[in-house]
């Protein structure tokens, strides 16, 4: 699907469609813009997509820190002024893209917030272990391309090709994605991914749970979240377990939540089942 670039303060924002019905979509903490591609070319004609690279991601990774998910979420809302999107516009976010989204959306109400796999806080850190320990632990492969660099860009696409979520569900979308991440001389490829970016992002998530637990309870757009019943190595507990979320459904009654079934925490935005299942709860009102 074809896409217009735009930049907005050295942020890099592509609109997917010319619908005027309009979405802001937030990526992952190791992720691109491409990651809303699949999403983006299955919605109905009347609606469009802005997403962007986040600072330290993708096209805008020279942008500057601090970072922390504060100010992606600024970020986040200065995108939408700079596209027109009012209240009337729907805002998403994946993984740490659902928790920057949850930040926003206590700032300004939009037409309803879907958080993709992720949004809701983790437990508190077990004793002894700190954030970088447990964002090692967590995200294993996606931190592990950060420090390598790759021959050839298809060796970059056959990194990925070994990734468990991917495998049996690899397609165009996903390799899409993949080479918009590459950058680099010849020989010498790497992801654009800024590593502090992610060490700095992942510090916050798993440090201020009260933070967004503020945020979670001060959003009053209409909310739902759609959760992968399997991890991001395709294990069988998903990042947001039915343990961790119960609890938030019985404290914010308007919370609609939904597992989708046989995905992933990636396959979730790339997989033809489960994105029509998304771009449904994106587009259809609760």
């Amino acid at each position: 699907m074809s896409f217009e670039l735009d930049d907005v303060g050295g942020l890099r924002i592509a609109t997917f469609g010319t619908g005027p019905r309009s979405i802001i979509a937030v990526h992952g903490i190791t992720a691109s813009l491409m990651a809303w591609g699949a999403v983006a070319r299955r919605l109905p004609e009347e609606w469009s997509m802005v997403a962007m690279d986040l600072r330290g991601r993708g096209h805008s990774a020279s942008l500057p820190g601090p970072y922390g998910l504060p100010r992606h979420a600024e970020d986040v809302l200065r995108v939408a002024d700079h596209v027109g999107a009012g209240p009337e516009a729907v805002l998403t976010g994946h993984s740490m893209g659902a928790y920057v989204a949850a930040l926003a959306a206590a700032e300004r109400d939009f037409a309803r917030v879907v958080l993709v796999d992720g949004g809701l806080p983790f437990p508190p850190l077990p004793e002894g272990v700190d954030a970088d320990e447990a964002m090692e632990a967590t995200l294993g492969p996606a931190l592990a391309r950060l420090r390598q660099t790759f021959p050839t860009a298809d060796a970059y696409v056959d990194f990925f090709k070994a990734h468990p979520a991917f495998a049996g569900h690899w397609n165009a979308d996903v390799e899409a994605y993949v080479r918009y991440d590459l950058t680099g001389p010849d020989g010498a490829l790497r992801s654009r991914v800024a590593p502090e970016a992610v060490l700095q992002d992942g510090r916050w998530l798993r440090l201020e749970s009260e933070a967004i637990a503020a945020a979670l309870t001060a959003i009053t757009s209409p909310l739902s979240l759609l959760r992968a019943p399997r991890g991001l190595l395709n294990q069988d507990v998903g990042m947001l377990p039915d343990d961790l979320v119960r609890p938030w459904v019985a404290r914010l009654p308007g919370l609609r939540d939904e597992v989708i079934p046989d995905c992933n925490h990636y396959t979730i935005l790339f997989d033809d089942r489960c994105v029509s299942s998304l771009v449904t709860h994106l587009t259809t009102p609760s």
